[in-house]
């Protein structure tokens, strides 16, 4: 009877221990800039709707697709597309001392960049994201179905923007016009909405949020993400991405 219990302590000391170490888990960041409108990006777009089923050594990964909008111009308009994606793309640019934007372009962790259609190079990039450690934690909840809980610690010292996601997967677009023209464009991780939820103070920030989504969007597969980014180097220093609860 003592062996066994002993037996079954040791037991729940290592499932303890498993999901603790789940939990550890670092997140990889990776956004993808995107436009329907751009002959090369369909692999990069087919490259992130099979990340968002299996992804390499089983990283836990934040996926954001990101539509810009300086493709529109050529004959067809990217339904997706906003320009909030078009600056946040100029502003890697800057902090990566690039020479210029293109598509399709994936950002790893806000440092490492990469042309977002080369299975082999993204999965080598995300294997070493996987490898570093994230200075900041983010922990969400939901409060409501509609409110979120964000709590977020991060380093004293530095000097960072809290942003909030909210992504749709199982998206698909006919293409009419354009260099597309008459192809079919799966989509994952679209990104619904972007915006600033503020700075920590003092490392710490904690707020109840509205994630209402947009009764257009599906609600069974979307995705809520809180990034923690250093505003000089762009660096992702934290995040957390939560499926929205069932209707």
């Amino acid at each position: 009877m003592k062996k066994s219990y002993f037996l079954l302590l040791a037991s729940f000391g290592f499932f303890l221990t498993s999901v603790s170490g789940a939990q550890a888990q670092t997140p990889v960041v990776i956004e993808l800039f995107t436009s329907e409108g751009c002959s090369s990006c369909p692999p990069a777009d087919a490259l992130l709707v099979k990340l968002s089923r299996e992804s390499p050594s089983g990283a836990k990964l934040i996926l954001l697709g990101e539509h810009v909008d300086y493709w529109n111009y050529i004959g067809w308009t990217d339904r997706f597309s906003s320009a909030v994606f078009s600056e946040r793309q100029g502003d890697y640019a800057k902090q990566l001392h690039l020479a210029t934007v293109y598509t399709p372009q994936m950002v790893i962790d806000g440092h490492l960049q990469l042309v977002g259609n080369g299975e082999a190079e993204v999965d080598r990039n995300i294997r070493k994201a996987a490898a570093e450690s994230k200075p900041a934690q983010v922990s969400l909840r939901w409060e409501a179905p509609q409110k979120l809980r964000v709590s977020v610690q991060a380093p004293a010292s530095a000097r960072s923007k809290i942003l909030l996601a909210i992504t749709e997967d199982g998206l698909s677009t006919a293409i009419g016009k354009g260099e597309n023209s008459g192809r079919t464009l799966q989509h994952a991780a679209v990104v619904r909405q972007l915006r600033d939820l503020g700075a920590p103070k003092n490392g710490q920030f904690e707020a109840s949020v509205d994630a209402a989504p947009h009764p257009d969007w599906n609600q069974s597969k979307l995705k809520v993400a809180v990034l923690v980014q250093d505003e000089g180097s762009g660096r992702i220093l934290g995040a957390a991405v939560l499926d929205y609860p069932a209707k």
